[in-house]
């Protein structure tokens, strides 16, 4: 059983930085493209980012310049350095891997983050 465990979110002021983690197991994560995927109350789950093993890096437009996605290969684990957070980007965050040779889609259980002073 594939598991993806978020960690890193809480609250933070406006213009203040989280990095969130999250580490996966049981798969070869190498063949995987690992995400950030955010829902905010009342909307639609959405990607943040994303990230290939080879380092090809996406980003939504609304996040572009303030937040980061990389990946350490060895340890298994996906980060989501994000800075100048705005309180538009309060919404539970999720961590996805979708394999590249079938497609299979995995979820962690989510990590709140809130942007608030």
């Amino acid at each position: 059983q594939v598991q993806l465990v978020e960690s890193g979110g809480g609250l933070v002021q406006p213009g203040g930085s989280l990095r969130l983690s999250c580490a996966a197991s049981r798969i070869i994560f190498r063949l995987y493209v690992m995400g950030w995927y955010r829902q905010a109350p009342g909307k639609q789950r959405e990607l943040v980012a994303s990230t290939t093993s080879g380092g090809t890096t996406n980003y939504a437009d609304s996040v572009k310049g303030r937040f980061t996605i990389s990946r350490d290969n060895a340890k298994n684990t996906v980060y989501l350095q994000m800075n100048s957070l705005k309180p538009e980007d309060t919404a539970v965050y999720y961590c996805n891997a979708k394999n590249m040779l079938d497609g299979m889609d995995y979820w962690g259980k989510g990590t709140l983050v809130t942007v608030s002073s």
